[in-house]
């Protein structure tokens, strides 16, 4: 993986194809190449790096053609290096491909091919798939497109340009996405529709084992096994300031700023505060088998999986269903039991998540109903589940997750609110919590005008190279996903816990250079959540409160405390959670670090 842009019409394909990649940035990458293909000869151009290190280099050449093809790798097979860097070529030159996903079988492919005189140039798994195309050709290159395909086994996205079919791009899809943009006089190719924006509304997605030929003539499209099939053309609405940083330094501090516009969107038009019910179109027609599921399983990748957490949570406290929440991972292979009248419900802010994929695949296989929340429109988990909720986050930039987690939480306390209305809440209860939903997104902006005060506080921390997070009940997932935010964008090593577990061994690490961050809300729970707070303190610890306003009393256990507003006990995460992003933000760029395109991390993750 990790990015894929193809470009065929009447205007120079370079700058297209680049504009695109950078595009495509935020996906996360390590090298980048571009193939133009003109007058019978395919030039290729390949750097490890940013795409400012590809433009820099063909600066120094002249790239002409009106059809080429483009790529960010993220690697999977072998180093960053410029060998292994995407497009890849057969020993002829006259196949150029690029590919997302990974070719499992692809060292007995190799062996097959070497033996038949093929010499490799680098160490991917991605080089084989071209040289099969060239050993299978005889004359007719799709053919030879399809039968490389169907040889391979594994996921892919792939792109391809041939001086075989020099006027073509073929393009086809299995476990990894593929959207083809159509616009006046020129057809497009990307892994997602942002490269597309600036061109085309007109799109439409590719499916597992479908292709597509893009030509001057218009587009083809088939299975690989030769079948012809027809598309859809659907629109596009993403807008192109939305894929903007919009004044801000980063992407990642503007989505964390956009969290009250994001939260009121999740919401907007799916609250019925009279009846103290919630509406939600997408689950229409499946509200019955979900209101009487006897299980539900909760599968995602991530802080997903952090979501999933405080979804179970919410949805055993209000709808007395039990509820287990999977890594995605872990659940596609370990077997699990499925019963009659059992749900999964698979979280992916891309949709396109290799892993939840893969789970929730499984659960329909063994006759559960599937569910999904995702925020991409059109994504693969979007067409495969058998109903589901959109939570309108908007594109999400930053590698690391802001507020799709916080669109996601919304998510499930809409969903959760539906099934307990119609068990057994009252429309008392309902309107009350409505209305401390309605509240979020103006608490959510109370909290971060307190931005300045939070950043002092990071300040003094940011040469730190441990972190604890502790919290109770709702807040042990956001404090799961504290640690999460600081070691991914920071590279500070960090870790969530339940604060009451860390008597069962983190307390070993606790003395006066481990900065311990407490999420201490005044619910339930709150005494022993001060009790914990004394045993870090009396260690010598460092700690960073998040607490509710007008607990003044908490400012004699803590160095720091940030104060959030008080809301329903269920829907602190959504508060909590924000002073934590902000501080992993401002550490990290402290520290100088790539915050939006942290080291060794990619946006959408497509491969196992």
């Amino acid at each position: 993986m990790c990015g894929i842009v193809g470009y065929i019409g009447k205007e120079q394909a370079t700058p297209i194809l680049i504009n695109g990649l950078k595009r495509l940035e935020y996906r996360g990458y390590d090298s980048a190449g571009i193939a133009v293909l003109n007058n019978h000869h395919i030039e290729v151009v390949r750097e490890v790096g940013k795409i400012r290190n590809l433009e820099n280099h063909l600066a120094g050449h002249t790239l002409l053609g009106h059809m080429g093809i483009a790529h960010t790798r993220w690697a999977t097979h072998g180093k960053p290096t410029q060998n292994n860097a995407h497009p890849h070529t057969d020993e002829s030159g006259n196949i150029a491909l690029i590919h997302n996903g990974i070719i499992e079988n692809y060292a007995s492919l190799k062996k097959f091919l070497i033996e038949k005189g093929h010499k490799f140039s680098s160490e991917t798994d991605t080089e084989v798939i071209a040289h099969l195309m060239a050993e299978n050709y005889d004359g007719d290159f799709e053919k030879s497109f399809r039968e490389a395909l169907l040889q391979v086994e594994g996921t892919f996205g792939v792109a391809v340009i041939s001086n075989y079919d020099p006027e073509k791009i073929y393009v086809a899809r299995k476990g990894s996405p593929i959207v083809i943009g159509v616009g006046e006089d020129a057809l497009f190719v990307a892994s997602d529709v942002t490269p597309l924006i600036p061109h085309t509304r007109n799109v439409f997605y590719l499916d597992d084992d479908e292709m597509a030929i893009l030509s001057p003539q218009g587009v083809i499209t088939k299975t690989i096994f030769n079948k012809p099939i027809e598309k859809q053309l659907v629109k596009v609405t993403m807008r192109l300031n939305d894929i903007e940083k919009g004044g801000f330094e980063h992407y990642m501090l503007k989505e964390i700023f956009e969290q009250p516009q994001t939260i009121m969107d999740t919401m907007r038009g799916r609250l019925l505060r009279e009846e103290g019910l919630v509406k939600l179109g997408g689950l229409t027609a499946v509200e019955d088998k979900l209101t009487n599921a006897n299980k539900i399983y909760i599968t995602a990748s991530g802080t997903s999986w952090h979501a999933a957490l405080i979804g179970e949570y919410l949805m055993e406290e209000y709808c007395r269903i039990p509820v287990e929440v999977e890594y995605a991972s872990e659940f596609r292979y370990r077997n699990p039991i499925i019963h009659d009248h059992e749900v999964v419900l698979a979280i992916s802010q891309s949709g396109e998540t290799a892993d939840t994929l893969a789970a929730l695949r499984e659960g329909k296989h063994k006759g559960a109903m599937v569910l999904g929340i995702v925020n991409a429109v059109g994504s693969t988990i979007a067409r495969e589940t058998d109903a589901g909720v959109y939570i309108h986050a908007g594109p999400e930039i930053g590698v690391a997750s802001t507020k799709a987690f916080t669109s996601q939480v919304t998510a499930l306390f809409l969903i959760t609110l539906m099934i307990a209305r119609r068990k057994h809440m009252s429309v008392v209860q309902g309107k009350e919590l409505i209305d401390e939903m309605l509240m979020i997104p103006g608490n959510v902006q109370k909290i971060l005008d307190q931005n300045d005060f939070i950043h002092s506080i990071a300040a003094q921390y940011k040469d730190e190279r441990n972190f604890l997070y502790l919290g109770r009940g709702y807040n042990f997932p956001v404090a799961l996903e504290g640690a999460l935010k600081l070691k991914e964008i920071s590279y500070i090593h960090a870790e969530g816990y339940p604060a009451a577990e860390m008597k069962h061994g983190p307390i070993a690490l606790i003395d006066e250079n481990m900065p311990v961050v407490f999420i201490a809300t005044k619910d339930s729970i709150y005494d022993k959540v001060i009790s914990n707070i004394e045993e870090v303190k009396a260690r010598k610890g460092r700690i960073i409160c998040i607490a509710n306003e007008g607990d003044t009393k908490i400012e004699k256990h803590a160095d720091h405390v940030i104060y959030i507003p008080r809301t329903a006990q269920a829907l602190t995460p959504l508060l909590s959670v924000i002073p934590l992003q902000l501080l992993a933000y401002h550490i990290a760029v402290m520290r100088g670090c790539d915050v939006d395109q942290p080291r060794n991390l990619a946006k959408s993750v497509t491969v196992e």
